[in-house]
């Protein structure tokens, strides 16, 4: 498998199935969602989200986003409910974002796109040993997913655009303790629910979505810090992250269910 992938006109989404055969397949995501053919469905139960700040202890620049990283090892940061069947301890949090304010979700509802996208990425640990091998099955991982629409600067947001100024460029680590998730997610938590596939190489089709339907503010500012971070590391040229969010992807007959009516 090749690791030369970016979301350059060369390496972008339109070449990855050269690499990645999967990126054709029939759970492939983001999606659009057409709220209005979206099914209510009475079975999809309250979200169970309990996050621990003691969770989430590093932030590391990835190259073509960042992750602040959970080494929760006791099932203290889960959800569980909605249209889980287990419980899904968090693996790591990061965004996607664009050139512009007006574009950067990857998701996208009745063909309008948000500023940016936050996912909480989480395994499936009742059922599988890492988050590697949850990763191979399709009930493997859960996305809780969140818009970003500019407006005022988010408070819990502060905390992680503060630390990126520690991880400009690629590779680069820093410590991040003491952060609380929840503080990202909205005031309401109803939401969309469909089966898809990581929105990047290795594009595994493992994942529940569950996508709120209101998001939370960024303020300009804020989304800028993120297209500051460099997608090469020290010494190579400085190529800011100004673009990491995949189209989005045929439905392929799946349904899309809402847990509001």
């Amino acid at each position: 498998m090749s690791s030369d992938w970016g979301y350059e006109a060369h390496n972008g989404p339109d070449h990855w199935h050269k690499s990645y055969p999967i990126a054709q397949g029939n759970f492939q995501s983001p999606i659009d969602i057409k709220s209005k053919e979206a099914k209510f469905d009475a079975s999809l139960k309250s979200l169970s989200i309990n996050y621990s700040p003691a969770s989430i202890k590093s932030i590391i620049n990835i190259g073509h986003s960042f992750h602040a990283v959970s080494e929760d090892t006791a099932d203290v940061s889960v959800v569980k409910g909605g249209p889980l069947k287990a419980t899904y301890r968090l693996n790591q949090f990061h965004f996607h974002w664009g050139p512009t304010n007006e574009f950067g979700s990857e998701h996208t509802v009745d063909g309008k796109a948000y500023s940016a996208e936050l996912h909480l990425v989480h395994w499936n640990a009742e059922k599988y040993p890492s988050f590697a091998e949850a990763c191979k099955n399709l009930d493997g991982c859960a996305v809780l997913t969140v818009f970003l629409q500019v407006g005022s600067a988010h408070s819990g947001l502060q905390k992680v655009v503060d630390a990126l100024s520690h991880i400009k460029t690629k590779g680069k680590q820093a410590a991040f303790t003491n952060f609380d998730p929840s503080t990202l997610l909205p005031t309401s938590k109803d939401y969309w629910s469909y089966l898809g596939s990581l929105t990047h190489p290795p594009l595994n089709e493992c994942v529940t979505w569950i996508i709120f339907k209101e998001p939370i503010n960024i303020s300009p500012d804020q989304l800028n810090q993120f297209r500051g971070l460099l997608s090469l590391a020290d010494g190579e040229k400085a190529t800011p992250i100004l673009d990491n969010h995949r189209p989005t992807q045929p439905l392929k007959g799946r349904e899309i269910r809402a847990s509001f009516s």
